[in-house]
Order: C-alpha cells, then structure tokens, then sequence
C-alpha cells in the first residue's frame, strides 16, 4: 500500500512539473492519467505492481 501510494505521488509530481514546464499539455496529461486508470484494470496491472515492488526492494540494496 505503501509503495502504491508513493509512486503515485511521484508519478503526480512528475506530471505536475511538466505541465508547469509547458512540455506537457493539459490534454496529455489526461491522456496519461487516463491511460493509467484504464491499464490499473487490465491483466497487466498485476505484473506492473510485481516489477514496481522488485525496483522498490532492489533500490536500498545498490
């Protein structure tokens, strides 16, 4: 839970500063958020949560 809720913080961070920078627009990011939204409901959510939990345990082991 956890980690479920700091990438979405930085995910939203990211998103924030590029849209504050201009890179990107207000529809892209739409795009991205819903993108996100509809691929959380898929079959590949479960394996993308899997790979984000093994980068998350391997970060303090570098």
């Amino acid at each position: 839970m956890a980690v479920t809720l700091s990438l979405v913080a930085l995910f939203g961070l990211v998103l924030f500063f590029l849209l504050r920078s201009g890179s990107l627009t207000p529809g892209g990011a739409f795009t991205a958020a819903g993108f996100g939204f509809f691929l959380a409901s898929t079959g590949a959510a479960g394996p993308i949560n899997e790979m984000a939990a093994a980068i998350v345990d391997a970060i303090p082991n570098i």
